[in-house]
């Protein structure tokens, strides 16, 4: 009798696991779904790089913090819409979150250069900020292409690019665009002027070794670069 309860419960057990699988996939897309339906309407407080990197310290021991001021979009000068899409993403409008022309690119770039480039958009930028842990691994790509999707699919361009300018990183402990103003220009985002606004998306690559008060030359000629794409594209229009 015990050995065929335990031949049976032998058999139940995969599927069992399976069931258990099936519940946490579909609570992870009704959790994920719910949660970025939200997030078009509710500002997010905090990501998890501003509080991964608001417990890292100065060399004196001192530590990051987080700067940060929440602005609309209309309350952020155009030019840096149009300098981040300049330097960042120049099809921001035109693809669905992943731009496969960026991507192929990069590959061949990537198979004769040892300085690697990468080809992710504003959109996946984005959904790694909001909703993904800083680490690099093959699960968090996963995860970032469905966020990536899901924002597409229920923000949209605008709202992307608002939360966007609001969450990225701009300094040392300064996270968007009106913090990263009043730090180096002491203006509010709004009135930054094209070459102010082309050089802070210089420093978006490593927005915590530089600095655009004082410019190193190669920031310069990546501003000179980013100002040129901005009169190739001369304006980001939402509607």
């Amino acid at each position: 009798m015990l050995r065929r309860l335990l031949r049976r419960k032998g058999r139940s057990w995969p599927r069992y696991i399976l069931r258990l699988v099936v519940l946490a996939i579909g609570a992870f897309i009704v959790l994920s779904v719910g949660l970025t339906a939200l997030l078009r309407f509710v500002n997010p407080p905090v990501t998890p790089l501003m509080v991964k990197m608001a417990f890292e310290k100065h060399k004196d021991g001192s530590r990051y913090g987080i700067t940060r001021e929440w602005r609309d979009l209309d309350e952020i000068s155009p030019n840096l819409v149009l300098a981040v899409v300049a330097a960042e993403d120049n099809r921001f409008l035109k693809h669905h979150g992943f731009d496969f022309e960026a991507i192929q690119k990069a590959q061949e770039h990537n198979k004769k250069s040892k300085r690697k480039r990468g080809a992710s958009t504003i959109s996946m930028q984005t959904a790694k900020n909001v909703f993904l842990w800083p680490t690099r691994n093959y699960l968090r790509k996963g995860f970032e292409v469905w966020f990536t999707v899901l924002i597409e699919v229920l923000w949209g361009k605008e709202r992307i690019m608002e939360v966007y300018l609001n969450v990225i990183e701009t300094g040392k402990g300064l996270y968007g665009a009106e913090a990263a103003a009043q730090k180096y220009y002491h203006r509010p985002a709004a009135k930054l002027t094209r070459q102010q606004a082309a050089m802070i998306a210089s420093i978006l690559p490593n927005p915590r070794q530089r600095n655009p008060a004082n410019p190193t030359s190669y920031l310069n000629r990546r501003q000179q670069k980013i100002l040129r794409n901005m009169r190739n594209i001369q304006e980001v229009r939402f509607h």
